[in-house]
């Protein structure tokens, strides 16, 4: 079990944390910000615990130099109405600088303050020691609410975790929970849905989940190569050729391992990637060779809504079909009524499911919506993540509270 904020006495301490503000921006201004409202519970509870509170993100892809269309001057600008409060931001082309430090020694209990993109520095995506000591030098708690770059091994995401306490906020460790219990206490019957374009991208996925599911849907652009493997005509549907075997080699070990499989048993077919395409419903096996498909078709909804009614746990990692043409989105929105209306503990994956149950108004049904599309599919895998694997599990042995007395004390000097 990992240490989270409740674990640890956060008031007077400048506590840096690790949020996940990569939120798109249109003319200055943000157009989703759920990422930014899913941490909020726990920047106002350092808030009220009278923290200090020193808030890391990256946006976008600078490519490790300063570049203004990357600022998170709009994030800090939208943070502050959302808290109510004003937040400090000083936007330094080296993230970390005397004019940042002195705001942070600045700081009164119970303030907030946002640092520069952390990838306008090329060390944050190589976690290099100078940047992570940099960082960790304006804080003396470190607390990751990143799960969206938990997999990945970055300065602001692991690499302060060696200098300073870390523990978890509240949305990595409800993350956690959620995935975590789906994975290795489900209850029974557990449902996994996958879909998406490629079968080569969730490969590990699809081998880690027929350990662990009574049943397993493929749905959406993956499920073609699966009829390939099974000698289907697929017409000019999409196909990950590379994978057409290992689809075959996952449906014969399926059966070994006693997991129900369920593949569409129609497709909608559209003439042209357009919504306004000419389109029709045809079986599994009997796609004309001049169409493609684009959706699950009505008797496939049928089949899969009923495996997710009779679930307990169910998880759902890509969509149906082309949900964003409003034509074929009909397979997408009712795979998530169906998860919607179920009685079972319902865990969206991130990405594109999480997009998708959003736009047909139906976040507020599911159980738990991952904020982290990648991060996601890795725990998935059985992968450790890194962001999570640095935080502090809720033992910690002598030399470690000695450890951070050392840090506390040398702090104190500076």
């Amino acid at each position: 079990m990992k240490k989270t904020i409740e674990h640890i006495d956060v008031k007077g301490m400048k506590v840096l944390v690790r949020c996940d503000f990569n939120v798109p921006i249109k003319d200055g201004k943000i157009t989703d910000d759920t990422r930014m409202t899913a941490a909020l519970p726990t920047i106002q509870y350092l808030i009220d615990h009278d923290a200090k509170v020193i808030i890391m993100s990256h946006l976008g892809r600078p490519k490790g130099k300063p570049d203004m269309e990357y600022t998170l001057k709009p994030v800090a600008d939208h943070l502050a109405e959302l808290l109510g409060k004003d937040v400090v931001f000083i936007s330094s082309p080296t993230v970390v600088d005397d004019k940042v430090r002195a705001a942070v020694d600045d700081l009164k209990e119970g303030d907030v303050m946002l640092l520069e993109n952390v990838r306008f520095r090329p060390e944050e995506t190589e976690n290099t020691f100078d940047f992570s000591s940099e960082l960790a030098s304006l804080g003396q708690i470190f607390v990751n609410d990143a799960f969206g770059t938990a997999h990945r091994a970055h300065c602001s995401t692991a690499g302060v975790a060696g200098y300073l306490p870390t523990v978890s906020g509240y949305l990595i460790d409800k993350e956690v929970k959620y995935l975590g219990e789906a994975l290795e206490r489900p209850q029974r019957p557990f449902v996994a849905i996958m879909g998406g374009a490629k079968v080569g991208d969730k490969i590990s996925v699809i081998e880690n989940l027929l350990n662990k599911v009574d049943t397993l849907i493929i749905g959406g652009g993956m499920a073609y190569t699966f009829f390939k493997a099974l000698g289907y005509e697929i017409g000019q549907s999409i196909l990950d050729e590379e994978h057409i075997e290992l689809a075959g080699s996952l449906l014969e070990k399926a059966k070994e391992k006693k997991v129900q499989l369920l593949l569409p048993e129609d497709v909608v077919c559209a003439k042209e990637f357009d919504n306004d395409s000419e389109s029709a419903v045809f079986s599994k096996d009997s796609i004309p060779a001049d169409m493609m498909g684009m959706d699950i078709g009505p008797e496939t909804v049928k089949l899969f809504s009923e495996a997710i009614a009779n679930a307990k746990t169910i998880v759902w990692n890509g969509p149906m079909g082309v949900f964003e043409m409003p034509n074929f989105a009909v397979g997408t929105r009712k795979v998530a009524e169906a998860l919607a209306a179920s009685e079972a503990t319902t865990v969206i994956g991130g990405g594109d499911s999480a997009a998708a149950v959003t736009q047909f108004g139906l976040a507020d049904k599911m159980s738990h919506i991952s904020t982290g599309g990648g991060a996601s599919l890795e725990f998935l895998e059985g992968k450790v993540l890194p962001g999570i694997a640095a935080i502090d599990n809720l033992e910690h042995t002598d030399e470690n509270v000695e450890l951070y007395k050392h840090i506390y004390a040398a702090q104190d000097k500076n």
